[in-house]
Formats: structure tokens, C-alpha cells, sequence
């Protein structure tokens, strides 16, 4: 009987080891890995606490069997270690968390690829090392099966459950809007703890992914309400490039405080410089991406709705209908072409393009790509673009053209006879290299305007030049902070989210448009230049060219920008001094922020456009 008890005394000894070594390594990574934004001692305090629940009911599924198992605690154990590992690593580029539809994209996007070696430290291993550990001392004390009292084993079921729902409960007495907001994946985690985020996560995804069965007609029209209240009148604008070919260029991973950008003298952007004073420029521009990133930026572009909280739609609902821009454009008599140096599987674009109506996509395959031509994901820009020119000349007019720049993608890599600038001396390698690639991108672009001119196709053409997503995120803040000569806290943080919009139409004068904006713009603005109407419309966007519009750009984490306000980890900032202000200043703005993440999400998991007529 002493031999029974000593061993069930072990285990539980053992089961609480667990418990209290995952909570420590979870805080650890909260507070130095995570740049959660805490008000005072309290948040402090709950974060040390939030996930010991979740993490006692998890590794409690190899304790409350009939006979206890400390060999599948010891595997959940690492499993929970290894999730928490693959958050660090994703949120070291994306500062962002890990969802399901993530996980299942990863063979469609090639995960991290590359860029994986440029995330790692030095003390990573140490995250499931102790695994290791646990298992020798697991086979030293000879914990095996092992029958424990259903009374001691439901009273520590209900004390776990207990914790947690006091968990929630506080979490829900300072953040009353908690599930509401739960596409705030940072105040979800940082309120609840990332396994609870992670559970919950698992259960909307498997919710969401039957909507679309039960949809019908009648939760549409609440929404076409809604976006035909927001709808502006045609500004003096439409139409100034009507029957002109369109020319997308999709700037991968630029941001706008590279333009006008020198290093020892020398212009990061020379040639975008000299085209924004010739063309429509955008100076308030932001991206509005999420986990899809340039496939949300498309997306967006494409058909004027948000992108999903968690993952990529065109991962996610390729057999959606959709009313987009190139089914706008091809009733209009357009051939809709995309151009991409990379496999057509990536983010799924082969599939998804068929269901935006593109009538033909040049991908890797219909390009000379070689080592010596191409870097990092694929055909560099230059190539590629010169390449692109003899399938232009051959399409038939009037066309539009999309084209996915590559070169400028993290982690930056190019040669050294490709390098046309001098590069910052930043601690951080990435930032350095990011000075690079962009000038490349840059000189690149310069290439093919000067191709575009030569094969006679310049005169005929509107060119639009927007940035896809950021380029350096939160992580290399701190250097990128130091190179500019400032810190960067929320509101600056904000404010490098802006992106470049230059929109180009040969012989018209330049002209600086002031309006605060973002993508989910774009195809109301690229339609009304056209002096293109739509037959059928669900438009989140208005045209950036109206004086009527709103200016308000929400971003998917439920942060937002206007002309004088920024609102940014539940804070509200004045834009022009970049401090705190009164938060009721942004309130007025938070229904509809909540209304147009809801109305598109609601689209989309529904696939409500197939009703309308």
C-alpha cells in the first residue's frame, strides 16, 4: 500500500510539474517574445495566471482516465510546447498568432520557406528541451499506468475548470466586448492565454466552414443596405482613362517611408520619386492585409471586401462567387491578364484566379527562369518584367495586366552585383538588406516603364503602383527606430502601415490626393478612372478620388485610422501630436468598424454574393 501511494504521490507530483514549468515557459514567452501592450500591475499580473487553466485541463487528459497516463501528459506536454514555439516563430515576422486555417494553408504557401533561418535564435531549442528532461526523469521515477481515486481526479477536473472560468470571467469584467472582438487576436490571447485562444480558434474555424450551407438571400440585404448608405457620386475623375489598358503592379513588401528614403546621398526609390510628381500620389495610403498578406492585398484590390481574420480567402473560399474587378472588367470587353515569377500553386492562385474570371495567368512556367536569374521565390523583377513585354504586345486590347513583384520579399536577399546602394549599418542584417531590395524593385520598375515605352505600349496605358504589405514588421522596430532617428511606438508603428499608391495616366498632370485610404479602395477607384460601372456591386470601398467619402481605414485586427485619430491596442491616439487622447473620440467610429469586419466576414463565410441577382 505505501509502494501505491508513493507512486500516486509521484504522479500527481509529476502532473503539477508539468502545470507549473508550461505556465512559467508561456509567461516568459508573453512577456519577452510577445509585445503585448499591459496597463499597470494588474495585466501584468493576469498574464501570469491566464493560461494555468487551460494548461491543467489540457495535460489533464492523460490524468483523468480510468488509469492515468503520465506518458501522454508528458506528449501533450510538448505538443503544447511545440505550439508555443510555432507562434514565436510566426509572430517574429507576422506579429501575429497562429490559426487553423494557417496550419492547413502551409502547403499552398510553402510555409516559411527560406525566411525560417532569419527567425531562429540562439536559445529557441530550449523552448522543448525540458521535454527531454521530463522524459528521463519520467523513466527514472518509473511513473507507468495507474489507477488514481475518481474522487481526487474529479475534484482536480473541476478545480482546472474552475480556474479557467474565473479566467474568462475576469478577462470578460475588463474587456466586456472580449468574444466580439475576437478577430483581436492579441487581446484574445493576452485576456485568455494562447491555448484557450487556440481551442476557441479550432471551434469558430469549425463553425465558420458550415455557414455557407445554411446561408441564405435574406442576410444580404441588411448588408447591401449598408454598403449602399456608404456609396459617394462619381467625382470629376471618372473616366479620364476610359478604354485604357490597365497595368497593376503589385510592390511586394514596400512601405511608403522608402520613398524619398537616401542612405549616404543615395535614393532608395530615384525612379518612384520622379514618377509620383507626374501621377496621382497617395501619401495616406495604408495596407489593410492579414495572415494572407499579398494574397490579401489582391484580394482586396480584386473585390473591394476585407480579408478573413485567419488565413487567406483565397486559400480558404476559392469556390466562392465573388463580383470582381476583372468580371467588371471583362464584361467592358477586357482581356484580364495576372503575371507572377513564381508556381501558379502558390497562394493557391490558379484556382482562385478562375474564380475571379481572369481569362489567363503567366506564372513560372511560361517564363526563362534559371540560377543566375532568379533569387529567394523566384524570377527577379528585372528579368521578369522584361520577359512579360512580348506577352503584353500580344494580348488584345483594350487589357488589363497585373504583375507580382518577388525581388523586395522578406528575407531580402540578393547579390552583390544586383546591390545599387549603400545599406544602412543597422544591428539588424534584415533591415540592412531591406535598403537593397527595394532599390532593385525600384530599378526594376524604371526597366519596365522604359520596355512599356519602347514596344509603343506606354501611351495606351494607366499604371497603377501599389505596396502589397509591410516590409520590416514590429520585430526590427527597434532598428529601423534607430536608423530613422526616433522611436517607434504605436502611433509611429501605425503610421509605417502606410504603403505607396502612384497612380499614373500618361499625359495628365501629377497631383497629391490627401485622403485617407487603403486597398479595399482600389477597385472603386480603378473603376471609376475607367469610367467602368458594374452591373451588380458589393463594394466596402469608395473611390479615394471623392471629397465625399469617409476617411476611415480599418485594419483586421479591428485597429483603425482617420484623418485626425489613430486607434491602436484599445487605445485612441491624436495623429498629429501621437499622444493619448479622450478614447470616446474614437468610439463614435467603433460601431462601424465593427459593422464592415462583420458584414464582409459574413460574406464571405456565407458565400452570400451567389444571391444576387
Amino acid at each position: 500500500m505505501d509502494v501505491e501511494r508513493r507512486k500516486e504521490k509521484d504522479l500527481w507530483r509529476f502532473y503539477f510539474l508539468l502545470i507549473a514549468l508550461l505556465s512559467l515557459k508561456t509567461y516568459l514567452v508573453y512577456r519577452f517574445e510577445f509585445t503585448f501592450s499591459l496597463n499597470g500591475i494588474g495585466e501584468e499580473l493576469f498574464l501570469m495566471i491566464n493560461s494555468i487553466g487551460s494548461i491543467a485541463l489540457l495535460l489533464g487528459i492523460g490524468l483523468f482516465r480510468k488509469q492515468s497516463k503520465p506518458g501522454l501528459m508528458l506528449a501533450v506536454y510538448f505538443v503544447l510546447s511545440a505550439l508555443l514555439y510555432c507562434n514565436i516563430l510566426y509572430y517574429r515576422f507576422y506579429i501575429d498568432f497562429v490559426t487553423v486555417p494557417v496550419l492547413f494553408q502551409f502547403g499552398n504557401v510553402g510555409g516559411l520557406g527560406q525566411s525560417t533561418v532569419e527567425l531562429l535564435n540562439l536559445y529557441d531549442p530550449f523552448i522543448v528541451f525540458d521535454s527531454i528532461v521530463l522524459f528521463w526523469l519520467l523513466k527514472r521515477k518509473g511513473l507507468h499506468k495507474l489507477a488514481l481515486s475518481r474522487k481526487l481526479k474529479k475534484r482536480t477536473a473541476i478545480s482546472s475548470v474552475a480556474v479557467l472560468l474565473c479566467t474568462a470571467a475576469l478577462a470578460l469584467i475588463m474587456h466586456p466586448l472580449l468574444f466580439e472582438k475576437s478577430y483581436d487576436r492579441e487581446l484574445f490571447v493576452k485576456s485568455l492565454g494562447a491555448y484557450t485562444y487556440h481551442v476557441y480558434d479550432i471551434g469558430f474555424n469549425s463553425f465558420t466552414s458550415i455557414n455557407s450551407a445554411f446561408a441564405d438571400d435574406t442576410e444580404l440585404s441588411e448588408i447591401e443596405n449598408y454598403v449602399k448608405d456608404k456609396e459617394v457620386e462619381p467625382s470629376s475623375y471618372e473616366g479620364i482613362a476610359n478604354g485604357k489598358n490597365l497595368i497593376l503592379i503589385s510592390l511586394e513588401s514596400t512601405q511608403a517611408f522608402m520613398l524619398n528614403e537616401s542612405v549616404d546621398g543615395e535614393e532608395a526609390t530615384p525612379f518612384l520619386n520622379k514618377l509620383k510628381e507626374d501621377s496621382f500620389f497617395f501619401p495616406n495610403f495604408y495596407h489593410q492585409t492579414a495572415q494572407g498578406k499579398t494574397s490579401d492585398a489582391e484580394f482586396m484590390i480584386d473585390s473591394s471586401l476585407y480579408p478573413l481574420s485567419g488565413g487567406s480567402v483565397f486559400v480558404r473560399k476559392p469556390q466562392n462567387e465573388f463580383l470582381s474587378l476583372p468580371e467588371a472588367l471583362n464584361k467592358e470587353g477586357y482581356t484580364t491578364t495576372s503575371f507572377h515569377g513564381n508556381d501558379r500553386e502558390f497562394w493557391n492562385r490558379s484556382e482562385m484566379y478562375e474564380t475571379l474570371g481572369y481569362d489567363r495567368f503567366y506564372s513560372k512556367k511560361d517564363f526563362d527562369v534559371s540560377d543566375e536569374n532568379s533569387i529567394n521565390y523566384g524570377l527577379k523583377d528585372i528579368p521578369f518584367f522584361k520577359q512579360s513585354i512580348p506577352y503584353l504586345k500580344e494580348l488584345e486590347q483594350p487589357y488589363s495586366a497585373k504583375f507580382l513583384t518577388l525581388t523586395n520579399h522578406f528575407p531580402y536577399l540578393l547579390e552583390e552585383e544586383d546591390t545599387m546602394i549603400s545599406l544602412p549599418e543597422t544591428e539588424e542584417e534584415v533591415v540592412n538588406r531591406y535598403f537593397a531590395t527595394v532599390r532593385y524593385e525600384d530599378e526594376s520598375i524604371k526597366t519596365f516603364f522604359e520596355e512599356m515605352k519602347a514596344a509603343g505600349l506606354y501611351e495606351d496605358s494607366i499604371f497603377v503602383l501599389y505596396g502589397d504589405h509591410y516590409g520590416l514588421s514590429e520585430t526590427y522596430d527597434k532598428a529601423l527606430g534607430e536608423y530613422l532617428g526616433k522611436e517607434i511606438g504605436p502611433v509611429e508603428h501605425v503610421d509605417l502601415q502606410k504603403v505607396p499608391l502612384i497612380i499614373h495616366i500618361p499625359g495628365e498632370d501629377g497631383e497629391v490626393i490627401n485622403t485617407v485610404g487603403g486597398q479595399v479602395d482600389l477597385k472603386p477607384t480603378i473603376l471609376e478612372l475607367l469610367g467602368v460601372e458594374e452591373s451588380k456591386s458589393l463594394n466596402f470601398g469608395t473611390s479615394l478620388f471623392s471629397e465625399k467619402r469617409k476617411d476611415l481605414v480599418i485594419f483586421r485586427d479591428g485597429s483603425f485610422v482617420t484623418k485626425n485619430l489613430i486607434y491602436t491596442k484599445n487605445t485612441c491616439y491624436n495623429k498629429e501630436s501621437t499622444s493619448k487622447t479622450n478614447r470616446n473620440k474614437c468610439a463614435r467610429y467603433f460601431g462601424d468598424v465593427q459593422d464592415e469586419l462583420d458584414y464582409s466576414d459574413q460574406v464571405i463565410y456565407g458565400d452570400l454574393l451567389r444571391f444576387i441577382q
